[in-house]
């Protein structure tokens, strides 16, 4: 809808211009399509501008000369009138909308033998228009208009129905730079599945694969393709190719790896992944691709392997067979399904695309490792926090200084060899017992740690099983101290106290004495 100008352009099959559909005078042509054709209206009434969209399919039908649409021939009368039907609902259903970015059909009216769907009238240019002046658009301004067309889009699949017809020419850029959604072409493609000539009538390159059989899979992730297709246009400069030519050698990766040094890769991703030739590789719902835009769901569909030859064993559908849309039904209206229960379960996802089970076991199995990781963190902080409420902080690798050195009787320091190492003090800092001199205490140290002769012998008097090991029921009346802390005492968490366990105990409790 360009702003109100005269057309120098002739179109045969259109309506005398300043001719009156009841209370509109028809001012000029804004377009015409194999469908239809749209007049720039003035409602004498309101005094505004309207646009006014005719059921006119150029294939099947003609202009009489009283004015009237009639269909070519008899055989197609049939045609024409289902079609008529679909265009009817489709007015119906557009009129329910009340959404900023779809269009807004404000009345129906029959005429002429046919009907009319009057709208709003938008000044500004359509999308194709505006690339034609503004090429590669910065992925900013893509984003602007493509986020409010995804909230309208959305709104119409919940409410069952499809577009069908996305492209640049029906995305139209208001003089406020606020994109709308026109055009419908949801008729056109449920008559398609009556008349051989109707079915191709789609829009090369942005039409998906299931748009060209009356049988097709048809669904919200139809749409998906079709936008996806826009953007394509819009990053590339060039028109996405089209659907059945890319059964044979697909060049849409390639295509996007031209545009990447001006956009993100996860927004070439995400375009790529609406662009997928089978159906069930794409985006199942608006919510699902939108998330791949703003990064809140990972870029999946791009690894399943999107192939329009895949396998049928691993061809997923998204709805029974009663539930799928069908351009040959009496109805273009979606299954009564909302967003949700059209994804397809991320397992059935990896099936279709073929991905190794391996690599699937291998998240699982990094998942479960964290989890594992985690609980034992936190076992940690909770047992040191338990041994802080009976033990300093921070003492558990303090190492004892030596105590001073024992002064000797001069002749007993005289008498022993010169090459012979100081005396140890005993790990309690106790300046050792007559019977227990130094050189005794040194040669009964483990293997690591240097442990006192006596705290020896009270260990082994309390280990009555002589397995090298303290329980609970040992401990009790032996080692009254650490009754109440035998958990922060077993550092190990075996359930019981080794000898070192012991003395690591016996250490901190003189580093406490000492402070």
């Amino acid at each position: 809808m360009s702003d109100p100008v005269s057309q120098n352009t002739t179109y045969r099959n259109a309506l005398p211009l300043n001719s009156m559909l009841l209370e509109y005078r028809l001012e000029s042509v804004l377009g015409a399509g194999g469908f239809g054709m749209t007049y720039l209206g003035w409602d004498t009434h309101l005094e505004k501008h309207v646009a006014i969209k005719e059921y006119l399919p150029g294939e099947i039908a003609l202009r009489a000369v009283d004015g009237s649409v009639v269909p070519v021939n008899t055989e197609h009368e049939y045609n024409y009138k289902w079609g008529l039907d679909r265009f009817i609902q489709e007015a119906r259903t557009l009129a329910r909308f009340s959404h900023p970015n779809i269009v807004r059909v404000n009345r129906f009216l029959e005429a002429n033998g046919t009907s009319y769907m009057v709208m709003d009238y938008e000044a500004g240019d359509s999308l194709a228009d505006y690339l034609k002046r503004f090429p590669a658009p910065d992925e900013a301004m893509l984003e602007n208009f493509l986020m409010p067309i995804l909230d309208g889009l959305q709104a119409v699949h919940e409410a069952g129905f499809l577009h069908r017809d996305i492209k640049p020419p029906n995305i139209f850029i208001r003089k406020n730079g606020t994109p709308v959604l026109l055009d419908f072409g949801s008729a056109r493609q449920a008559a398609g599945g009556m008349t051989k000539s109707l079915t191709a009538i789609v829009s090369p390159g942005y039409a998906p694969l299931e748009q060209y059989t009356a049988d097709g899979n048809q669904g919200p992730w139809s749409d998906i393709y079709a936008l996806a297709g826009v953007l394509y246009r819009a990053t590339t400069g060039t028109s996405p190719p089209d659907a059945v030519k890319r059964m044979k050698g697909d060049s849409v990766s390639m295509g996007l790896a031209t545009a990447r040094t001006r956009y993100g890769e996860r927004f070439l991703k995400a375009v790529e992944s609406g662009l997928a030739l089978e159906e069930s590789l794409r985006p199942q719902s608006i919510s699902e691709w939108r998330d791949q835009f703003t990064g809140r769901m990972p870029m999946t569909a791009l690894n399943r392997g999107g192939s329009a030859s895949a396998p049928p064993a691993q061809r997923v559908s998204s709805a029974p067979p009663a539930q799928r849309v069908s351009t040959a039904a009496p109805t273009v209206k979606v299954a009564a399904q909302d967003a949700s229960t059209q994804k397809i379960p991320a397992t059935r996802r990896a099936a279709s695309a073929g991905v190794p089970a391996g690599k699937s076991a291998n998240w699982r199995w990094r998942g479960l490792l964290l989890a594992v990781l985690v609980i034992a963190a936190l076992m940690y902080f909770k047992h040191r926090a338990g041994e802080r409420d009976v033990l300093p902080q921070n003492t558990a690798q303090t190492q004892v200084p030596p105590p001073a050195p024992v002064t000797q009787p001069q002749a007993a320091v005289s008498a022993a060899p010169a090459a012979s190492p100081p005396p140890a003090a005993s790990g309690d800092g106790r300046t050792p017992d007559s019977e227990e001199t130094p050189r005794a205490a040194e040669t009964e140290r483990g293997a690591d740690v240097q442990i006192p002769k006596q705290v020896r012998k009270q260990f082994e008097s309390a280990d009555r099983d002589g397995n090298g090991y303290l329980t609970p029921d040992e401990i009790k009346g032996k080692f009254p101290f650490i009754e109440k802390t035998f958990s922060a005492v077993d550092t190990d968490h075996d359930g019981r106290i080794s000898l070192e366990e012991l003395w690591q105990l016996r250490q901190k409790q003189l580093v406490r004495r000492q402070r």
